[in-house]
């Protein structure tokens, strides 16, 4: 799509002050701890910086991203939907965040904001946003569902009242394990080749996107951060972080992509726990917290309006 407001530069300034944004105030929440900072350069093109926050007192494994990547010729997945773009230099920018916290009752969080570009020879560029975040709770808490949707509705809300429940649908959509059935968490938002808006409304969605995830995750760790738990919450957490590792292996659009074109595995893989556990044919015990996460929390659902999806 031709946009004479194109601004790649602008698209990088924001993603590197966001990832210094997130850094600086999961450092804060965590009282002490502080993320590793590895700049990298990729052979093929472009690079990034990973920093990375580990063994710290409320998050076990903390990662932020931020690559910008380039190429001559796009790997099959990103293809395979649009074969005019084979061939065509491209560059993708993004920050993507995924945080593991020690305590069993606070969630696993994902945020991704990215950029994608190309240039087809003999025709306008092509581009598109994509992102969204998503919380991957152990022990589910009504009111941090709620509040995790309601700030995620409310960060959609001056795009129109169907963009919420558009992208609210694809998160419960896309954040599942096909293989079992099985949704991730409880989603949040995710949407992917946004251009239709011309390139300042997309970008303006895609920086309000980010900037809610604090908003939507903080007040969620201050609240279970300090929840006894034993080993028995301990291991279902591991457990369940199993399914993490499955998703983001099998499924995961950007782990596939960044494999596929080249990219930094070390970097691409930093989203997965620290420690996690699988348990030939468990199932939770009727009536338990556990099986009331699989029961009422991973089903999908209007948490933002309090009635089903």
């Amino acid at each position: 799509m031709t946009d004479a407001a194109l601004d790649p530069a602008a698209v990088r300034a924001f993603l590197l002050e966001l990832q210094d944004r997130l850094c600086g105030e999961l450092e804060g929440e965590d009282g002490g701890s502080r993320f590793h900072r590895d700049v990298w350069d990729r052979a093929a093109g472009g690079g990034g910086v990973t920093r990375v926050l580990a063994d710290g007192a409320v998050f076990e494994q903390g990662g932020v991203a931020f690559s910008h990547v380039r190429g001559d010729e796009l790997p099959p997945s990103a293809t395979v939907h649009r074969p005019g773009l084979a061939g065509a230099p491209w560059e993708a920018m993004g920050v993507s965040l995924v945080v593991h916290p020690r305590n069993p009752h606070v969630p696993t969080s994902h945020l991704n904001v990215r950029f994608f570009l190309a240039r087809p020879e003999g025709a306008a560029p092509v581009w598109w946003f994509g992102g969204g975040f998503d919380l991957t709770p152990y022990y589910g808490y009504r009111e941090d569902c709620e509040h995790w949707h309601r700030v995620a509705r409310d960060a959609c809300e001056p795009f129109g009242a169907d963009v919420y429940p558009r992208f609210k649908k694809q998160a419960d959509a896309y954040f599942v394990l096909k293989h079992r059935g099985e949704q991730r968490g409880i989603g949040g938002l995710f949407y992917e080749d946004l251009d239709a808006w011309g390139f300042p409304r997309c970008f303006e969605l895609t920086r309000r996107v980010g900037h809610a995830y604090l908003d939507a995750y903080l007040p969620i760790v201050r609240r279970r951060r300090e929840t006894a738990y034993g080993e028995r919450e301990r291991e279902f957490q591991l457990y369940r972080r199993g399914r993490y590792v499955e998703f983001n292996l099998i499924w995961d659009r950007g782990t596939l992509f960044g494999l596929q074109s080249g990219g930094r595995t070390e970097s691409i893989l930093m989203s997965l726990p620290p420690r996690a556990r699988w348990r030939y044919g468990w199932t939770p015990e009727p009536g338990s917290r556990e099986a009331e996460l699989y029961d009422v929390f991973l089903v999908p659902f209007d948490w933002a309006g309090g009635g089903h999806a």
